[in-house]
């Protein structure tokens, strides 16, 4: 699968179509904000027509995963769900079919000045190109 990831300040999925404000950021904070990642997948003719899952895990600049305190104490950064497509009938054979998948987040709260990357396996599948990273700035001195 070919997958393009987008960090954005908000982002909707409407008939398979992205829509996406203050997209392409890379740098936030210090303080935590809403966020939207947006998703375009590109599923391989073989493959759809059955059900896939999907995770994405934020990772800190050592690869290792984030925890936020909860009430149950800490909890690793996750956000997952499942989709399949079909073919749309009048479509050569090997065409690959997209998938516009868009997340929005309210403000998760990450330490300022860090290095963090959106790592997204599907299938228990991941690729290098596969993910999206962003630095937070560091907290203001004083």
């Amino acid at each position: 699968m070919k997958v393009t990831l987008l960090l954005a300040d908000a982002a909707h999925a409407v008939d398979n179509k992205l829509y996406i404000l203050g997209g392409g950021w890379s740098v936030t904070g210090p303080d935590p904000v809403p966020f939207a990642i947006a998703m375009k997948v590109e599923v391989p003719w073989d493959r759809t027509n059955e059900r896939h899952s999907w995770i994405l895990r934020l990772l800190d600049a050592d690869g290792r995963p984030v925890s936020v305190e909860t009430g149950q104490g800490g909890r690793a950064v996750e956000i997952s769900g499942e989709f399949e497509v079909g073919r749309p009938p009048g479509i050569p054979p090997g065409t690959p079919i997209d998938l516009s998948l868009a997340i929005n987040s309210g403000p998760i709260p990450i330490p300022p000045g860090g290095r963090y990357v959106w790592r997204l396996a599907i299938d228990d599948e991941q690729d290098s190109d596969w993910e999206v990273g962003f630095t937070t700035r560091p907290a203001a001195a004083g």
